[in-house]
């Protein structure tokens, strides 16, 4: 009967790495302290054709978090400031400021002026990093977790470790299954395979439905924010690169050489 203890520690494992990953997962879609709070402030990139309001809308900003996290939230600007003319995004890969928004009370516009330099001219694979991890973006993810719409940072590192400690448990209840297996006598297999059945399908279940339902949104937004992303029209171009990524820009748009997943210009520099 030594595998009786095996078969314990399995379903120890696998029951704490089930739980801790459906903890995670409803606690990433609870709403903050500011879950009732419409969107406002300057970096909701209200300038930008967006979606504003309440707790129940999103500016086109706040969808490109969504959708794409900082970097994409980057791209849509660069790409709305080219558009306006305020900014040159050269085939070349290179930023150059045509206008500055110091009259506009944009955080996003200003941190990437901010980004460009002094110099008024930047490479973009340069640029993007450095937005992305500004305080005004920073500042709208944050507006984002408190409506419970967006997964927090900790929400995502709680997430990943649910999902490492289920598979944990798949693996140690196969591998200790195995071995009690190949030591019990023949007349008691039986029992030790239905016994350790039990761990492994639920981690694996776990496992299954977490990869199914889990990564689709908890890289960004949460549940209420995916739907809110679902109910998007993507008639509008800078909805659609917010949503759907640079991929739906026009070819000249994304033919800027060292630019990466990101944007680029039609002229040249």
């Amino acid at each position: 009967m030594v595998w009786v203890p095996l078969l314990l520690v399995a379903c120890v494992v696998a029951g704490v790495g089930c739980a801790r990953l459906c903890r995670a997962t409803l606690a990433a879609g609870r709403p903050g302290r500011g879950g009732t709070e419409g969107t406002g402030g300057a970096d909701g990139f209200h300038g930008a054709g967006g979606f504003h309001g309440t707790a129940a809308e999103l500016t086109v900003g706040e969808a490109a978090y969504l959708a794409g996290g900082p970097l994409r939230v980057t791209d849509l600007t660069l790409v709305a400031m080219h558009r306006e003319r305020r900014l040159l995004l050269a085939h070349t890969g290179w930023a150059t400021v045509v206008d500055s928004p110091g009259h506009r009370d944009d955080a996003l516009e200003r941190a990437v002026i901010g980004a460009i330099g002094a110099g008024g001219q930047s490479p973009i694979p340069v640029v993007r990093p450095v937005v992305a991890a500004a305080d005004s973006v920073r500042l709208l993810a944050e507006r984002l977790v408190d409506r419970g719409l967006a997964v927090s940072a900790a929400g995502h590192r709680e997430i990943e470790a649910g999902l490492r400690t289920v598979r944990t448990g798949f693996l140690l209840s196969l591998a200790l299954g195995t071995v009690s297996t190949l030591l019990a006598p023949a007349a008691e297999r039986a029992p030790v395979l239905a016994g350790f059945a039990l761990p492994l399908v639920a981690s694996g279940l776990c496992l299954l439905i977490g990869r199914i339902e889990v990564y689709p949104y908890t890289r960004w937004a949460s549940p209420a924010g995916q739907r809110l992303l679902a109910g998007l029209s993507s008639a509008d171009p800078l909805t659609a690169l917010a949503t759907r990524g640079p991929g739906v820009l026009e070819p000249e748009l994304r033919a800027a050489p060292g630019a990466g997943p990101g944007v680029a210009g039609a002229t040249g520099k």
